[in-house]
């Protein structure tokens, strides 16, 4: 059984090498990640678990990573869930992110797991501090 102060990370990408070295590098992390291979998955998943951190690709089977984020951003208690969004190294979506404030972070593929480890964890760290400041 997870300890309740495990980061839960929803890792949401249709490649298994890439989902298998981040969910391994995570784990190994501390943290508690759900790995889902669409984007229609990712949203039920985010729906159901809400997690700390949702990494999403942005090309994917039934949702892109930011037809997710639109979605999630219109559901209440998912809106505030930050995104990282992980795309193939050149695409330009910079004007399709900058309305949606749950992206935090666009990641170019290919992206070390370490990197991506420092954005999570700089992540979390800003949840916690948000957190502090409204106790």
């Amino acid at each position: 059984m997870p300890q309740p102060s495990q980061p839960l990370i929803l890792l949401a990408d249709d490649e298994p090498h890439i989902t298998h070295i981040i969910a391994h590098k995570l784990k190994r992390a501390g943290m508690e990640v759900i790995v889902v291979e669409d984007g229609e998955m990712a949203l039920k998943a985010a729906i159901e678990h809400k997690p700390n951190i949702i990494v999403t690709d942005l090309q994917m089977p039934y949702l892109s990573g930011i037809e997710l984020a639109q979605q999630l951003a219109t559901t209440a208690e998912c809106a505030g869930i930050p995104v990282i969004l992980l795309t193939a190294r050149g695409y330009t979506i910079e004007g399709e992110i900058e309305k949606l404030s749950s992206i935090r972070k666009l990641l170019s593929k290919p992206f070390s797991a370490k990197d991506l480890l420092g954005h999570i964890d700089e992540l979390l760290a800003d949840e916690d501090e948000s957190q502090r400041q409204c106790a």
